[in-house]
């Protein structure tokens, strides 16, 4: 190789001085911004460390002590929780009558010792209901990481792989940098410097590229600080992000590890946890819990995950295909209801930088030739697969739902033998609990891992759960929410996208053409036995029914619900609606609580505001978008809120390319303007019913834009929130 000149090597170094300081300026202040968050996160820590002392009683010092502690005389003087032991002086205890220095030594020392636990596990909740300072400090300075985004790891390990690197090079380049240097360094010192210069060139082959990098989250980590009401605004839309990083920066383990990884042998479970997982492609944080459960997947190549619903099964499957995209993985395909195609497209779109193909409709060919061209994600549907030959090229497949496939004899689960048998990594997904379906789970095994077969008796499902998961380790991988329950937000939100069928399309065209606009947000259940939305509801309530759990189901319309409860049949409460008079409403609630395990109650979204309890509910299925947040936040804080010992899914069914999609768009820009408005406004808060003048502009404004994107005639007049007809 020519030897640079000296001038060319100034350059180089120049180049490589300005990335080094940009690396360094990264580091700097993103360490800035995590000592705010720790300082912020200390207080409150400290808060609910006291608060669980002052609920501990003193007795419990012996636990510490190994039993040799006497607190007769500390219990009989009113110290009876260790939080009064902690905060008494030395001087306090020691005068009270047979307490001596050793005992009172003893006693705070082992209080200590519980204060100090109590601060390390604790989890920090955020109450919406409550905004103290101290809360919103930390909401604060969370902030600026949050929007930073997922970029932000990978600006991190970039920076400080370019200051580890260029700090020990630049200065060894020097040496070639001028005439007189080169003069006076030996041989092998120039030789050490060529080499140098020789590796910053290959390091700066992606200088543009990593600068841009490194001056976007440093960009996003200098913005200003929100006010109190933003942060908390952004709190409320984008609260599984807060906590993932509040996961992240605490560090704490579950309360109970083994349930959290499932219950997987010692030795497996500890080849999981040191698998390296690969962020390259991913554009999401991943909890504890699902970074365990992508390298179990990684790890051993043919599995199960069968977490249970609201846990991010979906999230998992991205972190996998991310990793071995990155790792050399060209194709790979992804097999669902047709309920569930569109929501994995947005899905693997939005939650990594793989490319994401839909096979299914008239675009179908067109879409599979450019998937097979360029690599990424195809999705295609159950009822699709077996007209797709199994392909050489593709190294992962992922099947949602894999419970369709129970019945070997069916063409889909043919379908899907086919294709396990020619892939080398295969997961299975599905919410449905398997310690009881035995030979279901069998069935599924079968594709994987038919080795394990023998291994699957009945008497391991009949001897429980943790003794079944033990036994099914190698393929089998299920976690419940209590298991984790320190990393889940108190809310999960979830946007379930379906797609129009045919006679749902049909119906909204006609809404569209008479522009009524509340005709047009009811659309896709006005044929019950052809609706999309209805069939996704239907699969919510029965994968709730399989874990006992209490549906709510709301929407703005009388007859929406109706159909809802026709299509449901048994073990129905309701509905709830503003007619009914707050004794027979407190009826209805009382019959639903009381229901032993499954129920589900219907309300319309205007009653489910008003002076209800529903904690007895933990999953809540919203019909349609509504036109106030506020109306939808304060249903679901019916069945969110203070003894609810559940975390609370919340379901809401949308269709792409509709009303829905439109309202969802307008009122994501002006969310900041309404909460700003709601939160200052007490009949808003009271009455979020009202129809207020933006609502009709609002309606106008959609059914215009539908139809001149449906070219339909527009002097049908329009009809707008008001009309009492509509409301169904």
């Amino acid at each position: 190789m020519e030897t640079p000149s000296a001038r060319d090597v100034r350059h180089l170094l120049r180049r490589a001085a300005r990335l080094l300081g940009d690396a360094r300026g990264l580091v700097a202040e993103h360490e800035r911004s995590l000592a705010e968050v720790r300082s912020a996160l200390e207080p409150l820590r400290e808060r609910q460390a006291r608060a669980e002392l002052g609920a501990i009683p003193v007795s419990r010092l012996k636990d510490v002590t190994g039993g040799g502690l006497r607190l007769g005389a500390l219990e009989e003087s009113g110290y009876t929780t260790v939080l009064s032991v902690l905060e008494a002086t030395p001087y306090e205890l020691q005068k009270l009558p047979g307490v001596g220095p050793k005992t009172r030594w003893q006693a705070q020392s082992a209080a200590k010792q519980i204060a100090r636990a109590a601060r390390e596990s604790g989890t920090v909740h955020i109450d919406v209901e409550h905004q103290d300072a101290e809360t919103t400090r930390l909401l604060v300075a969370l902030h600026r990481l949050v929007t930073a985004g997922p970029e932000l790891s990978q600006a991190r390990r970039t920076a400080e792989t370019v200051e580890q690197r260029l700090k020990g090079l630049i200065p060894d380049a020097r040496a070639m940098g001028s005439w007189w240097r080169r003069l006076l360094s030996g041989e092998r010192r120039r030789a050490r410097a060529a080499q140098a210069a020789e590796q910053i060139a290959g390091l700066l082959a992606g200088e543009t590229e990593t600068r841009l990098l490194l001056a976007q989250t440093t960009t996003d980590l200098l913005r200003s600080p929100p006010d109190a009401m933003e942060a908390w605004i952004d709190f409320e839309v984008r609260a599984a992000d807060y906590y993932n990083l509040l996961a992240e920066l605490s560090a704490m383990a579950p309360p109970d590890r083994v349930a959290a990884e499932g219950f997987l042998p010692d030795e497996l479970a500890e080849r999981v946890r040191d698998q390296e997982l690969d962020d390259t492609h991913r554009r999401v944080s991943l909890r504890g819990y699902q970074a365990f459960g992508a390298r179990f997947s990684i790890v051993q190549r043919r599995v199960i995950l069968g977490d249970e619903m609201g846990l991010g099964k979906t999230i998992q499957a991205i972190a996998v295909l991310a990793h071995l995209h990155a790792r050399g993985t060209t194709h790979s395909l992804v097999v669902c209801p047709a309920s569930a195609l569109i929501n994995w497209v947005r899905e693997v779109e939005t939650r990594s930088t793989l490319g994401a193909y839909r096979l299914h409709g008239g675009e179908r060919a067109l879409a599979q030739a450019a998937w097979l061209d360029r690599g990424g994600v195809a999705v295609t549907t159950f009822d699709g697969l077996h007209r797709l030959d199994p392909l050489p090229q593709v190294g992962m497949l992922i099947v949602d739902e894999a419970h369709y496939v129970k019945n070997p004899e069916a063409r889909r689960s043919k379908a899907v033998a086919g294709w396990c048998r020619q892939v080398g990594r295969v997961l299975f997904m599905t919410g449905t609990p398997m310690e009881n379906r035995v030979e279901e789970f069998r069935s599924l095994v079968g594709y994987l891992q038919p080795r394990l077969l023998a291994k699957v008796r009945r008497s391991d499902a009949a001897a429980g759960a943790q003794p079944f998961r033990r036994a099914v380790a190698p393929v089998y991988l299920r976690r419940n929410q209590e298991d984790v329950l320190t990393e889940l937000p108190d809310l999960v939100h979830v946007d379930e996208w379906e797609e129009f069928s045919t006679a749902d399309a049909d119906a909204y065209r006609e809404a569209v053409e008479s522009g009524r606009f509340m005709a047009m947000r009811r659309a896709a259940y006005a044929v019950p036995e052809k609706s999309a939305k209805l069939e996704r509801l239907r699969e919510l309530v029965e994968e709730a029914a399989l874990t006992g759990l209490k549906v709510l189901v709301f929407s703005y319309f009388r007859d929406v619900l109706a159909t809802v409860g026709e299509s449901l049949g048994s073990s129905v409460h309701g509905p709830l609606s503003g007619d009914l008079s707050p004794e027979h409403r407190q009826h209805v609630v009382d019959a639903f609580t009381a229901a032993p395990g499954h129920a589900v109650l219907l309300a319309q979204m205007q009653a489910g505001g008003v002076a209800l309890n529903l904690q007895a509910a933990s999953v809540v299925i919203i019909c349609e978008p509504q036109v106030k947040p506020t109306m939808e936040s304060q249903a679901v804080a019916r069945a969110h809120r203070m003894g609810q010992v559940r975390r609370v899914q919340v379901h809401r069914l949308l269709t792409p390319g509709s009303v829905d999609e439109r309202m969802l768009r307008i009122l994501h820009a002006k969310t900041k303007l309404f909460d700003a408005y709601a939160r200052r406004s007490d009949l808003a808060e009271s009455t979020p019913e009202a129809i207020d003048i933006s609502d009709q502009a609002l309606a106008h404004q959609i059914v215009k834009e539908e139809q001149e994107r449906l070219a339909t005639p527009q002097d049908a007049g329009i009809s707008g929130p008001a009309r009492s007809d509509d409301r169904g």
